[in-house]
C-alpha cells in the first residue's frame, strides 16, 4: 500500500534539508518500507516522502532518522483518499489560543478555580456535561458588555488560522468550526475567519447578564461527532477533523484523516496524527497544498 510521510518543521526555528529528507528515506529503509519520492511543498519547511509498505508512527521514524530531539512533526496518512472535501475544527486553544470559559471567569477572579475544571475535563479526567454545568454556574452575573470585551481584548487567533481558512476556501473545501464552549464566541469567530458553519453552546441569559446556565441540548463529544457527520453527508472519509481535548476523541474517529493539535496526551492517542511544533498551516501540507498556494 502507498502511503505518504508529510514531514514539517517551523522554518524560523528549524530549516529543513535536503539531507533531511534522506535521513527520513533511510529511516523508512530501516523500518522495512520502500521510499519512492520526495515533493517540496514549502522551501526548508515541508515535503513529501511517499513510501509502499504499512504505514509508520511518527515517533518511529524521527528516531530512526536522529531527529527526535529536533522541532520536526511527521503525518503519515494513506496516499489513497488524501483529498479531503471538509474540514472541521475545534475552536478553543485549536483555532484560537485561550480557553474562553476560562477568560471569562478571570473577570470575576475565578481563572484558577475554573481553568483546573477545564484542564481536568480536557484530559478526560472529568464528566464534559458536568464540568461545563459547573464552570457556568460560576459566572453567573457577568453581562454582555463584559463578554464582548473579553473577546476583544484577550481573545487571539491562532498563528496560521486565517491562512489556513482562506487557502481551504480557495481549494473548494468547506469548513466548520465546532466548539464545546459557546455562541457568544464562535459566531464572532466564524465571521472574522470566514468558517462556512458553526455549531456551539448557549449561554442562559437573564436580561443583559448570564443566568449561570447552558441550554441544552449540549454541544459535548457526541455532539461534535454528530455535527460532522451531519456536514459530511455520508462521505466522513472526506473530512479532516482537528482539535486538542477529550471531547474531540468521538470526532477524531468518525473523519477520514484527524490531528491533535498541541493536543493533551487522550487526544493524541486517539488523533491518527499530531502536529506539536508546527502552526496551523501544518493542516495544508498534510493535506498536500504547496506553499506557493497559500492565501495569505
Amino acid at each position: 500500500m502507498l502511503h505518504v510521510a508529510t514531514v514539517m518543521a517551523p522554518r524560523e526555528v528549524f530549516r529543513l534539508k535536503q539531507s533531511h529528507a534522506d535521513s527520513i528515506a533511510e529511516a523508512l529503509k530501516s523500518l522495512g518500507r520502500k521510499p519512492l519520492s520526495v515533493t517540496w511543498l514549502g522551501e526548508q519547511s515541508a515535503f513529501d516522502l511517499t513510501f509502499e509498505g504499512k504505514a509508520a508512527r511518527d515517533h518511529e521514524i524521527l528516531a530512526s532518522a536522529g531527529l527526535r530531539s529536533f522541532p520536526v512533526d511527521v503525518v503519515v496518512q494513506p496516499l489513497a483518499g488524501r483529498a479531503k472535501t471538509l474540514f472541521i475544527a475545534d475552536m478553543d486553544s485549536t483555532i484560537i489560543c485561550e480557553e474562553c470559559i476560562d477568560e471569562i471567569a478571570d473577570v470575576l477572579g475565578l481563572k484558577e478555580k475554573v481553568a483546573a475544571i477545564t484542564e481536568a475535563a480536557m484530559h478526560g479526567k472529568l464528566d464534559f456535561k458536568t464540568a461545563l454545568k459547573k464552570r457556568v454556574s460560576l459566572l453567573k452575573g457577568i453581562s454582555r458588555a463584559q463578554l464582548q470585551a473579553v473577546y476583544q481584548d484577550r481573545i487571539t487567533t491562532a498563528p496560521g488560522a486565517r491562512t489556513l481558512i482562506k487557502t481551504l476556501k480557495s481549494a473548494g473545501i468547506q469548513t466548520a468550526l465546532v466548539s464545546g464552549g459557546f455562541t457568544f464566541f464562535t459566531d464572532q469567530v466564524k465571521d472574522a475567519l470566514g468558517f462556512d458553519f458553526v455549531r456551539a453552546n448557549q449561554l442562559g441569559f437573564s436580561g443583559d447578564r448570564l443566568d449561570g446556565t447552558v441550554k441544552e441540548p449540549l454541544m459535548d463529544a457526541r455532539g461534535k461527532k454528530d455535527f460532522l457527520e451531519e456536514l459530511a453527508k455520508g462521505s466522513p472519509q472526506a473530512v479532516l477533523a482537528i482539535g486538542d481535548g477529550a471531547n474531540d476523541i468521538p470526532m477524531f474517529r468518525a473523519a477520514g484523516m484527524s490531528l491533535a493539535y498541541h493536543g493533551k496526551p487522550v487526544a493524541e492517542k486517539a488523533a491518527r496524527a499530531r502536529l506539536t511544533h508546527v502552526d496551523l498551516t501544518g493542516v495544508l501540507y498534510t493535506l498536500g497544498i504547496m506553499e506557493k498556494a497559500f492565501q495569505r
